[in-house]
């Protein structure tokens, strides 16, 4: 089974964390978007962080503690931003819940919907998803087509792996981790 992972440099990955996990008693969930070359190397995939943007409180239409919506004119905007860089897109999104990180069946039920808008706009680039919590991060990631998710291996980030639960996979999809 191939793995998939990200590569992020480690002040990268230290801003994209606290942005998204501010402070322990943050109330609100937070997104964030990353740009990333997607390569294949011995049929593994590599997602090479190429740069990130973070949501702003006023880029959301709906904003809470369990449930994020952004508005129309972000994804528009990470879209092109994407195409511009020939670059795959990268949602993530934090949940202040605590327990393990694991997308909710809302994030499931949006990808429904949202992947398969970005793999046209996007003319077939990979499309990763991560999920961040104060105890870990998932992943799903789209190679092949949007109704094939696969789980992502973990983060690299300067030498480091630090692997993901790979819960959402195995309980929405029936797929097992290795």
């Amino acid at each position: 089974m191939r793995r998939i992972h990200l590569a992020i440099p480690l002040r990268e990955r230290k801003n994209l964390w606290r942005h998204l996990l501010p402070r322990r008693g943050h109330k609100l969930e937070e997104a964030a978007f990353l740009f990333a070359h997607a390569e294949q190397t011995s049929g593994d995939v590599t997602f090479r962080f190429v740069e990130w943007y973070p949501v702003g409180a006023e880029e959301f239409t709906f904003h809470s503690g369990y449930h994020i919506e952004l508005s129309d004119a972000v994804r528009a905007n990470v879209i092109k931003r994407a195409h511009d860089l020939k670059a795959s897109l990268i949602e993530v999104h934090s949940h202040i819940s605590p327990g393990f990180a694991r997308f909710s069946g809302s994030d499931l039920s949006g990808f429904e919907e949202f992947v398969p808008h970005i793999w046209w706009r996007l003319k077939g680039r990979p499309y990763m998803a991560l999920v961040v919590t104060q105890s870990g991060f998932d992943g799903l990631a789209w190679l092949e087509g949007p109704a094939s998710p696969e789980y992502v291996s973990g983060i690299f980030v300067e030498g480091a792996f630090f692997k993901a639960s790979n819960i959402s996979l195995e309980e929405s999809f029936g797929y097992e981790s290795f």
